[in-house]
C-alpha cells in the first residue's frame, strides 16, 4: 500500500465562469479503520485562494504550517495578496527543497487572480512538478473514479450554481466506490465577491 493512500482522502478542484469550487471529503482514517469525520484538508490561504493537501494527514499539516507562514512573510514583504499562480510556484519550491525526502503530499490549489478574478486550478506531485490543465484536477485515493466522474459531468463556463452541482455530485459519486474515502464532504465556491462554503452529506458505512 501507498504511504499516500494510508490515510484515505478525495480532493477535486474545478473552474467555472469567473469562479472556481475546490471539493474535499471529511474523513480521517488509518487505512480501513475511521477515527473521525470533520478532519479539515482544505485551507484558506488567502481571500480568493485554496490549499488542499491529500496524502499523509501528518505531512498535510506541517506543510501547511509552512505554507503559512511564507504567505504571510511575502504579503508583508509585498504588501499586496499573494497571485494564486505564484503560490503554486511558492509549493513546488518547498516541495521541491525536500525531494530526497520528501512530504507525502500531493498539493491541489485553486484560486481566483485578485487583479483579473481569472480562475485557477492545478495539482501537483510529491516533488512539486506542477500540473494545470483546463477544467478540473483531482487527487487522494479513488483518482480513477474522480477521473471518471469529472469527465462525464464536466462543461466549461458553469455557473457557481451549476458548478456547485456538478463538483458535489463528482465528488459524492466516487467516494461511494472508494471505502477509505467520503464520510461527509464540504464544498467551497470562490467567486470575485465571495466565498460560499457548504456541506455535503455522503454514505457513512
Amino acid at each position: 500500500m501507498s504511504i499516500l493512500a494510508y490515510n484515505g482522502g478525495a480532493i477535486i478542484a474545478m473552474q467555472g465562469k469567473n469562479c472556481v469550487a475546490i471539493a474535499a471529503d471529511r474523513r480521517f482514517g488509518i487505512q480501513a479503520q475511521t477515527i473521525t469525520c470533520d478532519f479539515q484538508k482544505i485551507f484558506e490561504m488567502g481571500p480568493h485562494l485554496y490549499l488542499s493537501l491529500p496524502g499523509l494527514a501528518t505531512d498535510t499539516q506541517t506543510v501547511m504550517e509552512k505554507l503559512r507562514f511564507r504567505v504571510n512573510l511575502y504579503e508583508l514583504k509585498e504588501n499586496r495578496k499573494i497571485h494564486p499562480k505564484t503560490f503554486a510556484s511558492m509549493v513546488s519550491n518547498l516541495l521541491y527543497e525536500r525531494r530526497f525526502g520528501p512530504y507525502f503530499v500531493e498539493p491541489i490549489i485553486a484560486g481566483l487572480c485578485p487583479v483579473t478574478y481569472e480562475p485557477f486550478i492545478c495539482n501537483m506531485d510529491l516533488i512539486g512538478c506542477i500540473s494545470s490543465p483546463k477544467g478540473f484536477v483531482v487527487g487522494g485515493t479513488c483518482i480513477e473514479q474522480l477521473y471518471g466522474m469529472c469527465e462525464s459531468l464536466y462543461e466549461p463556463d458553469m455557473e457557481p450554481d451549476d458548478l456547485f452541482e456538478t463538483i458535489s455530485q463528482a465528488l459524492v459519486n466516487a467516494c461511494d466506490r472508494d471505502a477509505i474515502s467520503g464520510w461527509g464532504a464540504v464544498v467551497h465556491i470562490i467567486e470575485k465577491d465571495k466565498v460560499t462554503t457548504k456541506t455535503v452529506k455522503t454514505r457513512m458505512d
